[in-house]
């Protein structure tokens, strides 16, 4: 193995954190991770890793020369983009991280256009709610709404939303609407966070400010169980117009208090912290921001062409 090749085996294990992890994502067998390293040893003349009792631990050694493998492999990635030209670089697995509801409503049924523009790109969907460790999980690119917690990541805002106070055309019949921010407090709320029991709801009508603790029979931690909640009559809720918008034009749902403002949510493109996004990962955000953002003019599947699209840093 070449030590172009022995640089990129060490930086999925300092990645991963294990032989059988690194492994894994580079999809070889673990005694080839093992050798790589060991050559890898034998050429600096140090221990790059230690086992105990916690697992894989790197040496002083390796964390050291893990900054600088890190930007020699970003720059040889660049430069051998520059080379093959971006649309040579369009080829093979993307991985992708996005949340299930909006995967599903947003991007999946669109991705036909996606991979006609880009032949030689095949796509790993991780759906999941919560955000995963980029690099721990070999995540090329990562959607996430709302706010990002983490400032030293690679990141830029593709579209935003509206949130909305919305409940079942059926709620509404069997229960009235309300007609003050105040009297969402008599009605069932259903809440929605990762963790803990968000009780709260603000509305903005102006300058002014109201705000209610609401309660309800149902908590969920993922916007798929918020959607069919209100879907199913059990609730207001406070979601994305994204979320629902189809039901709110076919009168299915319908949204309340429509002159108080709840807020908005961003959608952000996140790259891996440390590296340069790939081509194919900005080619991919390039088509979700043309996809959430039609009335600029942007076509989807023009843009999945272009790679270097609106890529940057937020």
């Amino acid at each position: 193995m070449d030590r172009f090749a022995s640089m990129q085996v060490f930086e999925a294990v300092m990645e991963t954190g294990s032989f059988s992890a690194a492994a894994r994502r580079l999809d070889v067998g673990q005694p080839a991770v093992s050798k790589a390293i060991a050559q890898l040893e034998e050429h600096l003349q140090v221990r790059l890793f230690l086992r105990n009792t916690h697992g894989l631990v790197p040496t002083e050694a390796a964390r050291a020369f893990h900054e600088h493998a890190r930007l020699a492999l970003s720059h040889l990635n660049e430069a051998d983009e520059a080379a093959r030209g971006e649309r040579a670089a369009l080829t093979g697995p993307l991985r992708v991280t996005a949340p299930v509801t909006f995967s599903r409503m947003r991007i999946i049924p669109h991705l036909p256009r996606f991979f006609d523009a880009n032949p030689g790109l095949t796509v790993e969907m991780i759906q999941d709610d919560r955000p995963l460790d980029l690099a721990r999980e070999g995540v090329d690119l990562a959607l996430r709404i709302g706010t990002l917690d983490d400032s030293e990541m690679t990141a830029r805002v593709l579209a935003r939303s509206e949130r909305v106070l919305v409940a079942s055309r059926r709620y509404v019949e069997t229960h009235s609407a309300p007609s003050t921010v105040a009297e969402l407090a008599d009605h069932a709320v259903v809440t929605y966070a990762h963790s803990g029991l968000p009780r709260a709801l603000s509305a903005l009508l102006g300058t002014r400010t109201e705000e209610v603790t609401v309660d309800g029979p149902l908590h969920v931690t993922a916007a798929e169980g918020l959607r069919a909640a209100v879907l199913a009559g059990i609730g207001i809720a406070v979601t994305s117009r994204w979320v629902v918008d189809a039901e709110l034009e076919s009168g299915d749902v319908v949204q309340l208090l429509p002159d108080w403002a709840f807020g908005e949510v961003a959608l952000w493109a996140v790259y891996p912290a440390g590296r340069m996004p790939s081509a194919k990962a900005r080619a991919f955000a390039a088509f979700v921001e043309a996809l959430m953002n039609p009335d600029e003019g942007c076509s989807p599947s023009a843009l999945a062409g272009f790679p270097g699209h609106a890529a940057g840093r937020a």
